[in-house]
């Protein structure tokens, strides 16, 4: 499970400081522009708000995509830009930003929280809508972690990650739960974001039925709480690390370069 005393020791801080920054956190995408639009030049705007209403109005917003995983893309991007913006503001902190399909998504480095690196994820997920209304649990299950490389062998160096799964101090998890909007252009409504240990909000059940991907638990309520499957880190780890994932036959031929080369 990484350094377990290191972990816990970076830890509180800087889930709590995320906590802070992520209150302040809005999604503001309006929609995609669009350069052909229909009013006259030059366009004078009062205000964000005019703006928007003159775009909207010449043809230049459309919406954003209605598909969970694309939309869910864009709101990741937007949180990541928005962590690290505030990262700036402190002197003895550096964000970097993951790839795009790598883990994670944003490294943290810098006294600020204690000296080493700290594994930030972004996940988004959207709140399942049923005939009676919006439920109290999200429409699909979070993927916490990929469970056959980085998570599994945690000493490697795989490829898409910036170091070793153990050479963490702290992985943390911001997610993003919205309920979509299918009448606005930028299909969010009623965003809410939540900072937790993946340990604390993971589930005995894969997020897929076909990717070797760990699953956290999809009642919303829990998610919030920090309320999983698991009582302690020691069970999450040790439950998922022997659990007989598939490792197909790229992943192999990465597996036995790794191993030849800690060799």
């Amino acid at each position: 499970m990484g350094r377990g005393s290191c972990w816990h020791a970076a830890a509180v801080d800087l889930e709590e400081w995320l906590r802070q920054q992520c209150a302040d956190y809005s999604f503001e995408v309006q929609g995609v522009f669009d350069a052909r639009g229909d009013h006259h030049w030059p366009l004078v705007a009062e205000n964000a708000d005019d703006l928007i209403r003159q775009l909207t109005e010449g043809g230049h917003i459309l919406p954003l995509p209605k598909e969970p995983a694309a939309l869910a893309n864009i709101l990741e991007v937007s949180i990541v830009d928005f962590l690290l913006l505030a990262l700036s503001g402190l002197s003895t902190a550096e964000g970097t930003r993951g790839t795009e399909r790598g883990y994670p998504d944003l490294e943290i480095a810098g006294e600020a929280f204690g000296g080493g690196y700290h594994a930030i994820d972004v996940k988004v997920a959207r709140r399942k809508a049923t005939k009676r209304g919006i439920s109290k649990n999200t429409q699909s299950r979070i993927t916490l972690y990929t469970g056959n490389t980085y998570f599994r062998y945690p000493q490697l160096h795989w490829p898409g990650t910036p170091r070793p799964f153990d050479e963490y101090a702290t992985h943390l998890d911001v997610i993003g739960i919205y309920t979509l909007d299918e009448d606005a252009p930028g299909r969010v409504r009623d965003l809410e974001v939540i900072v937790q240990q993946p340990w604390k909000i993971g589930s005995k059940q894969r997020s897929s039925t076909t990717r070797e991907y760990i699953g956290a638990v999809v009642d919303i309520e829990d998610l919030r709480a920090g309320r999983g499957e698991f009582d302690t880190p020691e069970a999450f780890y040790g439950y998922w690390r022997k659990y007989p994932f598939k490792i197909g036959r790229v992943v192999q031929q990465q597996l036995d370069r790794l191993l030849r080369e800690q060799r």
